[in-house]
């Protein structure tokens, strides 16, 4: 079930769509999907974002994606500099009250998995995070090192802005903290895989609810 929402934001309004789980039960949890840069055409109806949020509905959560300040009807303009980092918290207050009592997650793909590990380690509701394409050879990402929520990376396999390999290389110590896979032989974007991304999350969030 779906529905278009509006967050209020730091800078003004944000748009949104909450999923629901399709089956109409109660969600197990809630997670905050965050977009790519907005910059390069990175809007909430991305097609990695759109695949790794049903992949997590799939697995029975609640799912809000959502425009950062300045794309789509989204109010204010593009910063870049982790001001994003808030519109993240402002979605994660409005995810928490429309799905009250249950645990909260996050995940981002590119720039909105970069923006998540700026916000995670000093936002405590978040007790789940999913970082898909870390984009750890275009920007500086150390900010990861820093996350104590457990997780899940997915990386693509000959993404030119970051592979398993140099995430290994660049930031070691979250091999050890992490779930970590690679789908082989696909862009950034995961052309041609993206079902096989949805499949992968879907997987790992089944794996965490049973868990706990």
């Amino acid at each position: 079930m779906s529905s278009k929402v509006t967050i209020q934001g730091p800078v003004g309004r944000l748009e949104g769509e909450l999923w629901l789980p399709e089956d109409g039960s109660a969600p197990v949890a809630a997670a905050v999907v965050c977009h790519p840069h907005p910059l390069h055409g990175g809007t909430m109806k991305n097609n990695v974002v759109h695949r790794t949020a049903r992949g997590l509905n799939d697995a029975g959560l609640a799912v809000l994606r959502f425009n950062f300040r300045g794309v789509g009807a989204s109010e204010g303009v593009h910063d870049g500099h982790g001001a994003e980092e808030e519109d993240l918290a402002a979605a994660l207050t409005f995810l928490g009250e429309a799905c009250p009592g249950v645990p909260l997650w996050a995940g981002g793909f590119s720039f909105g998995s970069r923006t998540l590990v700026g916000l995670a380690p000093r936002e405590p509701r978040i007790q789940r995070v999913l970082l898909v394409a870390l984009p750890v050879i275009a920007y500086d990402c150390s900010a990861a090192l820093e996350v104590s929520q457990p997780g899940a990376i997915i990386m693509a396999g000959d993404d030119t802005f970051g592979t398993l390999e140099v995430l290994s290389q660049k930031l070691p110590g979250l091999m050890d903290r992490f779930h970590v896979e690679e789908i082989p032989d696909v862009d950034h974007f995961f052309t041609g895989k993206l079902d096989e991304l949805r499949l992968r999350v879907r997987d790992w969030a089944t794996s965490q609810l049973q868990a706990h």
